[in-house]
């Protein structure tokens, strides 16, 4: 019975660019894995950052962009490195958000490794009932004698 083995080119590429360019900089942050989806009348975004000391966590908003940055410093020691698959360094990722969403009520919860915002729907893209007013402009417009 063969095995299926799944195999990603691309996790290996990054892995070797992430040891020979080093950890990510000021101006060559490393991506952090996100999820997003909605629930209800909320989109949830996650991000992976394991390891990341949550004083080192930086969420800012400004008009529709969203910024995440996040630092995971490099292990200091006098010790020889066997295996280096965890990125360190600077984190970013940036997200322009529509204009539906209230940008003013973000909220962000660090727990686990895992940087969770919500962002409420505004209430201006929100679905709204429309009343539907009943009258005859034949009886407005009558004319009595």
């Amino acid at each position: 019975m063969p095995m299926l083995m799944r195999t990603d080119p691309f996790r290996d590429f990054d892995r070797l660019a992430q040891q020979l360019l080093g950890p990510g900089t000021t101006s060559r942050p490393t991506v952090m894995p996100m999820d997003a989806w909605r629930e209800g009348d909320t989109f949830v975004l996650e991000f992976d950052l394991p390891g990341v000391r949550p004083e080192t966590v930086d969420v800012d908003v400004e008009r529709n962009v969203l910024t995440i940055r996040a630092e995971r410093p490099a292990p200091n020691g006098d010790w020889e490195m066997l295996a280096s698959e965890r990125p360190t360094g600077l984190f970013s990722r940036q997200l322009v958000l529509g204009d539906n969403l209230d940008l003013e009520h973000v909220s962000a919860d660090y727990d686990a490794g895992v940087l969770r915002l919500q962002v409420p729907v505004a209430e201006k893209a929100k679905p709204r009932k429309i009343e539907v007013s009943t009258g005859s402009s034949q009886e407005q417009g009558a004319i009595t004698t």
